[in-house]
């Protein structure tokens, strides 16, 4: 996927992917990439949040694409929602090189003790 974290903490993280190796057969970024990077990046900020003997895990994602980006870098900046003591949501939005959104998406993760 090619994701690079450039800022990573339980309440705003940002990460890059290129377009490039991500795309559908149309030459635009598959939907399914954007929420991979979404996904990780509300995965690991909960599970930052989550803390030492805890662990983050998804139970719900949900994405709205609106618009679409054929080649260069896009950016997803992760910002917290509600941080509680058994559950994170966090919004993810995912933006091309212009700052023009291509994607809203919203993970909630549950926490709990690590078995």
């Amino acid at each position: 996927m090619g994701i690079e974290f450039t800022e990573l903490t339980p309440e705003h993280s940002v990460a890059t992917m290129p377009v490039e190796g991500n795309t559908q057969p149309f030459g635009m970024v598959h939907g399914g990439a954007y929420v991979v990077l979404a996904e990780s990046l509300g995965s690991f900020a909960a599970n930052l949040y989550a803390g030492e003997g805890r662990i983050a895990m998804g139970i719900e994602v949900n994405a709205s694409h609106t618009g679409s980006a054929s080649s260069g870098v896009v950016t997803g900046v992760c910002t917290a929602i509600k941080l509680g003591r058994t559950l994170t949501v966090h919004e993810i939005v995912v933006s091309d090189e212009a700052g023009r959104r291509l994607s809203t998406v919203r993970i909630t993760n549950f926490l709990r003790d690590k078995p």
